[in-house]
């Protein structure tokens, strides 16, 4: 037996209330139930039926628990947000119960959502694996389920739009805005950089999706942008360029919604945040520089998605041959 709780005795054995949210906690994995009591609740009743550990909310549950500590921190997120809404979605079923058929109808739910439905399927798909291997079911029903075509984005910021974006941007924003067009890494990436990452060369980047190493040589923007950013820290030593109040680095979602309220008040539509990378890779390649080593891509084809510029390209014909026929007329010739 563990020990007596000294707080929060309502909860069930191995809950716990941690930064705002409720966690199931086995062999040191915390699995995330809920934000509100009552929701927490339910996921938990739901993963300790005593008719049954095969329901769906419960084999999601026990899955994710080993399926979470596999992925990158920046998926973990969204894996969450994926068996919530999959939670919902079977509740009514035995997982022995989901046929190709069920999920079928599910995928086409989200048809209108295709990036966030095919997020839900790969998912459901490892939950199943987790189920197959432990031989709650026979067959993975995901197995022959086709992904949903996800639209490219095509957009292109213009430098003008940037421009009234940076105007309308408080100081850390403009930093951030400047790190990340400077640098063309992931906006998490560059919100990550530690003071430890700013070497002679340039700023080391390890990128938190992929894992590839990279340096970005200093230039004089990225040199600017780092000065800024340490005369806003003050005195107070931190680990990270950027800091919050709190002294950590800043999150995603706060610069997102800032980056919003910059875009609203420049009169600036359909302006993503991660516009940025793509901004940099195309004007980078347009420079003539290695967009792809730039972006800390393995191949061509995932650089191809980020480079948006649809200009016209000049191009020459071929050469060929051909003489003069007695009647002015040009014939061709190999």
């Amino acid at each position: 037996m563990g020990r007596p709780r000294k707080h929060n005795k309502h909860l069930p054995p191995c809950v716990y209330e941690r930064h705002g949210a409720f966690w199931l906690v086995r062999g040191g994995k915390w699995l995330r139930l809920g934000s509100t009591l009552a929701e927490a609740m339910t996921a938990y009743a739901a993963a300790h039926q005593p008719s049954g550990r095969g329901t769906m909310a419960g084999v999601i549950a026990d899955a994710m628990v080993e399926i979470l500590p596999r992925v990158k921190p920046t998926t973990r997120k969204q894996y969450e947000l994926a068996a919530k809404v999959l939670r919902q979605a079977f509740a009514e079923f035995r997982v022995e119960q989901v046929t190709a058929a069920d999920v079928a109808e599910f995928r086409a739910d989200w048809a209108s959502k295709p990036n966030m439905g095919n997020r839900h399927l790969s998912v459901l798909r490892a939950v199943f694996d987790w189920a197959l291997e432990r031989r709650l079911v026979t067959s993975n029903p995901c197995v022959g389920i086709k992904r949903h075509a996800e639209k490219k984005r095509t957009r292109l910021l213009t430098e003008a739009e940037l421009a009234a974006i940076y105007e309308q941007a408080g100081e850390r924003l403009r930093v951030i805005i400047d790190l990340a067009v400077g640098t063309g890494q992931r906006i998490n990436d560059v919100l990550k950089i530690r003071r430890s990452d700013l070497t002679d060369d340039g700023i080391r980047f390890q990128q938190s999706k992929t894992g590839a190493r990279l340096v970005v040589r200093w230039t004089p923007r990225l040199r600017d942008a780092v000065r800024r950013a340490a005369e806003m820290q003050g005195t107070i030593p931190t680990l990270t360029l950027l800091r919050n109040r709190r002294g950590k680095a800043p999150d995603y979602k706060t610069i997102q919604g800032q980056w919003d309220l910059a875009c609203k008040a420049a009169k600036v539509t359909d302006a993503h945040l991660h516009d940025l990378r793509a901004m940099a890779a195309t004007a980078a390649k347009a420079q003539g520089l290695d967009a792809q080593q730039l972006l800390g891509h393995r191949t061509q084809a995932n650089t191809a998605r980020y480079l948006r510029d649809r200009s016209d390209v000049l191009v020459d014909g071929p050469s060929i041959g051909h003489v003069q026929n007695s009647f002015g007329k040009t014939r061709v010739t190999p």
